[in-house]
């Protein structure tokens, strides 16, 4: 891809998206592709990227570049740091579930390296590179709405959102004089299979001769959320969304999609305000 002037910056953007081959990154990557911009959609291993030039090759998306981008790869991130983009999208995610009071802090360690320390290295180095080059740009990081809200047995995502909610909310007043603008995506509950990935992840560690919690206990809290039309929707629903706030250059900071569930984050989080802890009530349940 080659260099664009300031000008060209304005309309035609270049981007880079983690962890877009598959679910709605990878559906946003592509409609971004035919809104005209130049998109480069990072897989974490080589088969993604082959099946991804595939398809845009199928689509007749020149414009759609597929590279090998694992975010915990340090070659990777290397390589991801020369390519000349003005928008970086961090969209790359592991989810895990069970309860937060027995998790092994490896799984919890997993989850953070992949989800907060790596998109931060990603993001420095290309913060840099547009710095020294004074060049505008936008980094965007995909959080949830589990970054505003919390649900049993979702803490160990959850706290890597909340995580990356409070990096972004620094970094926006930090990079502001440079030019670089920060930016937080929420989405709610898609049908992308990531949630429910997350959810039988629990499964593979917790078990019920060794933790007070049990299995059944969390899939069927998981099962019961997992279930309802609110965390089924079209992720296509999604992706057109991250279209029209990706290369824009005004808008939210926070954008919670669809409108519904930024009124659910919201009350929740009103609520916690006047919650109030009881042993007396405790002991009854």
């Amino acid at each position: 891809m080659e260099r664009t002037t300031d000008e060209e910056i304005m309309t035609k953007k270049r981007i880079l998206m983690s962890g877009a081959a598959s679910g709605f990154g990878e559906l946003a990557a592509i409609g971004l592709a035919r809104a005209g911009h130049d998109v480069i959609v990072g897989a974490q291993i080589w088969p993604q990227v082959t099946q991804l030039r595939l398809k845009a090759e199928a689509l007749g998306l020149k414009n759609l570049r597929a590279e090998k981008l694992d975010i915990l790869d340090a070659y990777d991130i290397r390589n991801a740091s020369k390519w000349d983009i003005n928008i970086l999208v961090n969209n790359a995610a592991i989810g895990i579930s069970g309860p937060a009071s027995e998790i092994p802090l490896e799984l919890l360690r997993r989850s953070f390296e992949t989800n907060f320390f790596a998109p931060l290295d990603l993001t420095q180095n290309v913060v840099r590179k547009l710095v020294a080059e004074r060049r505008p740009g936008k980094i965007v990081f995909v959080s949830s709405i589990g970054g505003l809200i919390a649900v049993p047995y979702g803490a160990p995502y959850a706290t890597t959102k909340h995580a990356l909610e409070a990096l972004a909310g620094s970094m926006r007043a930090e990079l502001e004089p440079f030019g670089t603008q920060v930016q937080v995506i929420n989405p709610g509950g898609y049908l992308t299979g990531f949630n429910e990935t997350e959810a039988e992840s629990s499964a593979h560690w917790m078990d019920d001769r060794a933790n007070y919690i049990k299995l059944e206990t969390v899939t069927t809290f998981f099962n019961q959320i997992l279930s309802t039309d609110d965390n089924r929707m079209d992720p296509q629903r999604m992706a057109d969304a991250m279209v029209s706030i990706i290369p824009e250059d005004t808008g939210l900071f926070r954008n919670v999609v669809p409108k519904a569930t930024e009124e659910l984050a919201k009350n929740v989080q009103d609520a916690l305000w006047t919650l109030r802890i009881d042993r007396s009530q405790d002991m009854r349940r």
